[in-house]
């Protein structure tokens, strides 16, 4: 068993109130007493129990973060932000893996909950009225980022819409004929939360206009193969516009072993800015999503809500073209 302060307060014959005093530098206490608590205490290793104090103090000094997963480069920035600035304000950040499994996300967030953390941060794979009334159910403060569940659950992230439609803009004005967009299989959207990936559609979409009619989507697991074989047909000039960047890394990798580059057989644009690009040659042109604002956002939003303060249900970091060397 651990030393406690009532070990240190009978070896330094005071009170155990003055010496958890002197431990937190409260109160009037002679700087000779506290020095003498002090070094006994470090003398003897004695550690806090942070989480009985915490549980005095109504809070346990944890956030819970729900994620996907963390091989994903985009992930792994975020949680990288979340816990640095979670550490700024003293707390600690338990993260969880869901997987893009629906199940297994609301058992994870029930977990959270029943171990007492102060507040949750998710990147929903559930959607839907019954995953809102779940989490409004909830008597813990959280915020969601990236994947929005509805109006009735605080959300950052950007304008993902706007920001593909500026993207397929400017590919269209580099003189590319032809915008096939690369995404994700959205039919699954019909029970799993695919928002940020369809808001992304729909800013291509927003572009394309009347355009739009015969344009080609490409949203399957054989999304590299597909792409050569679009670059096979004819039809102008050929831009992909990937809605995120790991696509178009594939991409570019697959149609080089086979003798295309970019931009000189196709443009290609990607999604996120992930930091895996200062690594790609050519540099890839894409859309940076500002995820480390966002989940440093995320996290004084979540402390604010926690403070008891009224929060915005939506709030919206920029976003900004990274003009690269594949269009």
């Amino acid at each position: 068993m651990g030393v406690t302060t009532n070990d240190i307060a009978r070896i330094c014959q005071v009170s155990r109130t003055t010496v958890i005093r002197a431990l937190n530098n409260q109160g009037r206490i002679s700087k000779e007493t506290k020095d003498r608590i002090v070094k006994t205490a470090e003398e003897l290793g004695y550690r806090p129990d942070l989480l009985a104090r915490g549980l005095v103090k109504g809070k346990t000094m944890y956030i819970g973060v729900v994620v996907f997963d963390v091989k994903n480069q985009y992930f792994a920035q975020m949680l990288s932000a979340i816990e640095t600035e979670a550490q700024t304000r003293g707390y600690c950040v338990n993260i969880t893996l869901h997987g893009k499994n629906r199940e297994k996300e609301v058992d994870l967030i029930r977990k959270l909950v029943d171990y007492h953390v102060d507040g949750l941060i998710l990147s929903p794979v559930n959607k839907g009225e019954h995953f809102n009334k779940f989490l409004k159910s909830l008597d813990t403060p959280l915020i969601v980022i990236g994947n929005k569940v509805s109006d009735e659950i605080p959300f950052v992230g950007i304008d993902e819409r706007r920001a593909a439609r500026e993207a397929t803009d400017k590919i269209l004005d580099s003189g590319y004929e032809r915008v096939v967009f690369v995404c994700p299989p959205l039919g699954e959207s019909k029970e799993g939360n695919n928002y940020t990936h369809e808001q992304r559609l729909e800013g291509f979409r927003d572009a394309m206009g009347s355009r739009f009619t015969g344009a080609q989507i490409i949203s399957s697991e054989s999304y590299e193969e597909e792409a050569a074989s679009i670059l096979e047909e004819r039809g102008g000039r050929t831009a992909f516009f990937c809605s995120g960047d790991i696509y178009a890394m594939d991409i570019m990798k697959y149609l080089k072993a086979r003798g295309k580059r970019a931009p000189k057989d196709y443009g290609i644009m990607g999604f996120d800015d992930i930091e895996l690009l200062e690594y790609l040659s050519p540099r890839l042109s894409t859309i940076y999503n500002s995820v480390e604002e966002v989940a440093k956002r995320a996290v004084e939003l979540l402390y604010d809500e926690m403070e008891g303060r009224e929060i915005a249900m939506e709030t919206y970091e920029r976003y900004r073209l990274v003009q690269g060397e594949t269009l």
